[in-house]
C-alpha cells in the first residue's frame, strides 16, 4: 500500500475556532490539488492552547468538528487524520483525534493519554482511555498526540498489534525542537515503521511552536521535513517496504519480553 501524505503545518488562531475552520478548509483544497491520499492536521487545531476558555470554546461532543471533517473527506476523497480538538463531554474536556476515511466515515477516535503538566494540560483536560490503533485502506496504523512520543512503550504496543505507520499530531514548542526530531527518528528506527508527524507553527502569548513536521521511513531516514513556517508538507510512503526492512534486522524475532 502506497500513501501520499499531506501534513498541514498551519498557524493556529488562538481561541478562534471559526477562523481555524476557514483556514483548514483552504489547506484541504491545497492538499486535494496535490492528490494526497491522507491529510493530517496538528494538535488542538481549532483552539490552540487557550485552555482557560475551554468551557466556552470546546466542541460539544465534537459534533461540529466531526461533521466538518466528514464533509471535507467526502468532498476531496482523501482520508483525514484530524489532528486533535478540545472535545467537551459530561465529565470534562478531552484532547481528541478523529480519523475519517475518504467516504466520510468515522473510523477511529483517540483521546490523548499522556497529559503535559508543564503546559497545565492536567488542570483543564482529562486523559483518554482509548486504544491508539486503527485500520485504514486495510492497513493498521497508530494515533498519538504530542507528549505521547516520550513514552516508547505506548507506541510499541501499537506496532506489536500490527501497526505499520504511526501518526503523531502536536503543538511542540521551538525550544525543544531537537527533542522532537530525535524522538521521532528513534521511534521510527526502534519500531521499524513509518512515522508521520504533523506539528503546528506560529506562536501564542506564551509559546513559540517549532513546525518541522516530518515523514520518516523505517530506517529513520527523513523523507520530508517542514521548516518553521506554514506549509503543506508532502511525502510518499510504501508500506510494503516494512517487511523487507524487518527481515534485514529482525528485532521483533529477537525480543525477550519475558525479561522486561
Amino acid at each position: 500500500m502506497k500513501w501520499k501524505i499531506g501534513c498541514i503545518q498551519m498557524d493556529i488562531a488562538f481561541g478562534n475556532p471559526e477562523k481555524n475552520f476557514t483556514a483548514a478548509e483552504q489547506w484541504f483544497e491545497k492538499a486535494a490539488k496535490e492528490q494526497c491520499s491522507i491529510v493530517v492536521l496538528p494538535e488542538l487545531w481549532t483552539t490552540g492552547y487557550d485552555l482557560t476558555r475551554l468551557d466556552e470554546i470546546a466542541h460539544e461532543e465534537g459534533t461540529d468538528v466531526l461533521q466538518f471533517l466528514q464533509e471535507q473527506a467526502k468532498k476531496h476523497k482523501f482520508h483525514i487524520v484530524g489532528g486533535s480538538v478540545a472535545k467537551k463531554v459530561d465529565s470534562g474536556v478531552t484532547n481528541t483525534m478523529y480519523v475519517i476515511d475518504k467516504d466520510g466515515k468515522l473510523v477511529h477516535e483517540y483521546s490523548k493519554l499522556h497529559l503535559f503538566q508543564l503546559m497545565d494540560e492536567h488542570l483543564f483536560l482529562q486523559a483518554g482511555e482509548d486504544e491508539p490503533i486503527f485500520t485504514i485502506d486495510g492497513e493498521k496504523a497508530g494515533s498519538f498526540i504530542c507528549y505521547d512520543i516520550r513514552f516508547p512503550e505506548w507506541l510499541r504496543k501499537s506496532v506489536m498489534s500490527g501497526a505499520k505507520a504511526l501518526f503523531v499530531v502536536a503543538e511542540w514548542p521551538t525550544p525543544r525542537v531537537d527533542h522532537w526530531r530525535i524522538l521521532l527518528q528513534a521511534r521510527a528506527i526502534e519500531n521499524q515503521c513509518y512515522i508521520i508527524a504533523c506539528n503546528r507553527t506560529g506562536a501564542d502569548a506564551n509559546n513559540e511552536f517549532a513546525g518541522h513536521s516530518m515523514i520518516i521511513d523505517p530506517w529513520g531516514t527523513i523523507i520530508s521535513e517542514g521548516g518553521s513556517g506554514e506549509e503543506l508538507l508532502i511525502g510518499e510512503i510504501d508500506l510494503h517496504e516494512i517487511d523487507e526492512i524487518r527481515s534485514r534486522i529482525p528485532i521483533f524475532d529477537d525480543r525477550r519480553p519475558n525479561k522486561y
